[in-house]
């Protein structure tokens, strides 16, 4: 039943883009959920809990987030994560697949309505990603999205599907790492998200999409959040990825010699 008025809790689990990296506040980070629960908070006595962790993968949702969340008795749980899983050289859709369909099993048991997402296929709109890395990797976003095409047709819910958001195609909507939203993107999430609730019957207005309450992006703000967080990470994705780019490398090339001796046969 969706209430119309009084109290609601909600958590949110999944990775950096729950925890609101590439929104700064002072003392921390902001974000898509903490913008859907100011506006919630406008016809609702919300109470909130945010149990995501930067980096996490589905497994780590599933094993270090989720009881917590539970245990909050969410009326609305986001599960968002994915993303983290498909830069891992340990790569598994199946593990994928089944983290999520579990996540999402315990959640609408509690009584939540899940809020999930389709990922729109990210590596094919950063700039001079080479056509050998970008492919696979897209691949996989596709693997993720089928994973969560799957566990919204068995437990429901509302959901935001991000190909079909225009804003992922705007600069100004991604932070400097071109990974993360910036305020205005994570603003574009929560407006997507209340707009699939507001659908839904809950009584829930769309949060602004104009800048406001937190920190104006600086270059020394930025040069410091590449060499302090971006930077480092980079460099771990590097090292985890790194023999499977070379070995994606290689298998593209053996390819396309394969088709020109083929056809010069």
């Amino acid at each position: 039943m969706v209430p119309v008025a009084g109290y609601l809790r909600v958590a949110a689990l999944g990775d950096s883009t729950t925890v609101g990296v590439g929104d700064p506040v002072v003392g921390g980070w902001r974000g898509w959920s903490r913008h859907l629960v100011d506006a919630l908070r406008t016809t609702y006595e919300v109470s909130y809990c945010n149990v995501a962790v930067s980096g996490s993968t589905t497994v780590e949702v599933r094993r270090d987030q989720l009881a917590d969340a539970v245990a909050h008795r969410p009326d609305l749980a986001s599960l968002v994560v994915g993303g983290n899983d498909t830069m891992r050289s340990g790569w598994c859709p199946q593990r994928v697949r089944a983290d999520l369909l579990h996540c999402a099993d315990r959640l609408t048991a509690a009584g939540a309505t899940l809020m999930t997402v389709r990922l729109h296929d990210h590596p094919a709109t950063v700039p001079g990603l080479p056509g050998w890395v970008r492919r696979p990797l897209s691949a996989r976003v596709a693997m993720v999205n089928d994973a969560y095409d799957e566990v919204h047709a068995r437990y429901g819910g509302v959901r935001g599907d991000l190909a079909q958001s225009p804003e992922v195609l705007r600069r100004e909507c991604w932070s400097v790492d071109r990974l993360h939203p910036s305020e205005l993107g994570h603003r574009a999430l929560a407006r997507a998200f209340a707009q699939a609730l507001a659908a839904a019957g809950y009584d829930v207005p769309l949060p602004p999409a104009e800048a406001s309450g937190g920190l104006p992006p600086t270059w020394r703000r930025d040069v410091a959040w590449v060499v302090t967080e971006a930077g480092p990470w980079f460099g771990r994705r590097a090292r985890d990825l790194g023999p499977w780019a070379a070995q994606a490398a290689w298998t593209e090339a053996r390819s396309g010699l394969g088709r020109l001796v083929g056809s010069s046969a």
